[in-house]
């Protein structure tokens, strides 16, 4: 689990740094990282892992900007849909706002609340993520862990994985995003063995193929991509499709 704070105010920053690093000593939990930031670049240019396993403490004013917060999560949301997000603010008239900015917050916490009650609820929202990272792992999610990249996907969602112009790089496609990451197509075979390799640049669910043109030698994803299809391949492929059905 990674765990990020955006707060712009020192006190506050050096407050939340200390219960999250007592929730976790107290509970042995399997946290890689817990980062506080004063700035929103700052914080999402750290944030590069995607997946369940993500949670952010949010304030919503930051710098003045009474709105700051929301924002910021927007583009959380755009980026990681299954990030988890909690607000910690002075702000609570903003909860309906969050409706319209389409965010789906685990929790609201007031800064105000007394120290007991506040540590209650940052630890109730971290133990809720970790059970739900270890649930989404162990029922059915493509997971890529490597010295540079924690990735974690619905393995439903999961279309297929390109090799990157960039060199030692791969891109993951779902149904609803796009990511690169450092990695080569054979280590993310080794990972995961459900994903099948039709091609040297290509790997594709094969529960996501809806159509495979063997004259063109090219399949096609439930989204309307394609990906080429090695001749050596085809059989391979089809044979995987037909096991499915």
């Amino acid at each position: 689990m990674n765990i990020f704070v955006l707060e712009d105010d020192f006190a506050q920053q050096t407050r939340m740094e200390l219960v999250i690093k007592k929730i976790v000593e107290k509970h042995k939990l399997p946290v890689n990282r817990v980062e506080v930031y004063g700035k929103p670049n700052q914080l999402l240019a750290a944030a590069e892992d995607k997946g369940s396993h993500q949670l952010f403490f949010l304030d919503i004013e930051i710098k003045n900007d009474e709105m700051k917060g929301l924002k910021v999560a927007k583009e959380i949301t755009h980026r990681d849909p299954y990030a988890h997000i909690v607000f910690v603010t002075t702000h609570s008239e903003f909860m309906p706002l969050s409706f319209r900015y389409q965010i789906k917050a685990l929790d609201y916490i007031d800064k105000e609340l007394d120290t007991l009650e506040l540590e209650q609820r940052i630890e109730d929202n971290i133990l809720y993520t970790q059970t739900r990272d270890s649930k989404t792992v162990a029922e059915d999610s493509f997971y890529f862990e490597s010295k540079y990249n924690q990735i974690q996907y619905p393995f439903n969602d999961l279309l297929y994985i390109e090799t990157s112009p960039r060199p030692h790089r791969v891109i993951l496609h779902t149904v609803i995003d796009r990511m690169e990451f450092t990695a080569s197509l054979s280590e993310v075979l080794k990972q995961d063995k459900r994903l099948l390799q039709c091609h040297r640049s290509y790997a594709v669910n094969p529960s996501n193929v809806i159509k495979v043109d063997r004259h063109e030698r090219v399949v096609y994803l439930k989204d309307g991509s394609t990906c080429l299809v090695a001749r050596h391949k085809l059989n391979l492929l089809l044979k995987a499709i037909n096991e499915l059905h």
